[in-house]
């Protein structure tokens, strides 16, 4: 069964959410505003890679940074809903332009340990979570300005996993996609489809006037981008786990559509990066940066 909120929902608090789509990655980057306040928090910002020409550039960050800036707007927050294995996080440029703290789930430490050895990082690569200024536990509270957020562990598409909760909207990471989407893939190493399936529900047990917002969306069948829909929504139309999905009969889906998955294009540098809160692999004796890519551990 899933584990009951550990906080009381707060709709009456409806914080200004400003999105950024990156179409190369298809992920959706956010903005949290407090309405009372100018206070604001990031949610999965992207570092722009072109991997063939090992090239890192930060236009998608520098227009988060200056959509802060354009609005006065002072940022206390830098959040990562899990370790993603599809972009690279450009929280620590940001946070080095507009200040800020880092945030992701406790169990980071869970995929730090998994993937520093499948990445040979050695004993010089912290598996403690200190690379982040905040480690989350399920039902932590933080403050963006006069607004209280909290952290819901909801694992399943990764050990660390968290769903963002701040009054009226929560941000899913990649628990849930939009309704005709389904739910994300739950076979990276950590991963549950049954424990996913009783994250989502533990999602969809918040109010269902509750505003979601997706990580990442990919058009299904042509439409346009979206990333915003309701609990409501989800629990009466969602193709996976909508009203009558057991979870015998969602394990057994998600499983098998797994099996029929590629890896993202981005997952090896993805993830040397995010584990290490976005920042880049230390340099090596010559002053060259350089990532990995293990042969047959993926």
């Amino acid at each position: 069964m899933p584990v009951p909120l550990p906080f009381t929902p707060n709709l009456s608090v409806m914080p200004e959410v400003v999105a950024f789509f990156d179409e190369p990655t298809n992920t959706i980057s956010y903005i949290v505003r407090d309405p009372a306040s100018n206070a604001c928090a990031v949610i999965d910002s992207v570092m722009d890679i072109d991997y063939a020409a090992g090239r890192i550039t930060y236009d998608g960050a520098d227009r988060i940074i200056a959509h802060i800036e354009e609005k006065g707007w002072t940022l206390e927050w830098l959040i990562e809903t899990h370790v993603h294995a599809d972009h690279l996080s450009a929280a620590p440029y940001i946070q080095s332009k507009l200040g800020g703290r880092i945030g992701i789930g406790e169990n980071i430490t869970i995929v730090q340990n998994t993937f520093g050895k499948i990445f040979n990082e050695g004993t010089e690569f912290q598996r403690d979570g200190s690379q982040f200024d905040r480690l989350f536990k399920d039902g932590d509270s933080y403050r963006i300005g006069m607004m209280t957020a909290y952290a819901m562990h909801t694992p399943g598409h990764t050990p660390a996993c968290m769903t963002h909760v701040v009054g009226d909207a929560a941000f899913v990471g990649d628990t849930l996609f939009m309704p005709d989407g389904g739910s994300a893939r739950a076979d990276f190493p950590g991963g549950d489809a049954r424990t996913l399936y009783r994250s989502i529900k533990r999602v969809l047990a918040l109010p269902r006037e509750t505003r979601l917002f997706m990580c990442h969306d990919y058009g299904p069948n042509g439409r346009d981008i979206l990333w915003e829909t309701t609990v409501g929504d989800e629990i009466d139309h969602n193709i996976h786990v909508g009203r009558d999905t057991d979870e015998d009969t969602f394990v057994r889906m998600r499983e098998e559509r797994d099996a029929t998955l590629a890896m993202p294009k981005l997952i090896i540098p993805s993830l040397q990066v995010n584990m290490r809160a976005g920042q880049l692999p230390p340099k090596d004796e010559g002053g060259g940066t350089f990532l990995k890519v293990p042969v047959n551990k993926l």
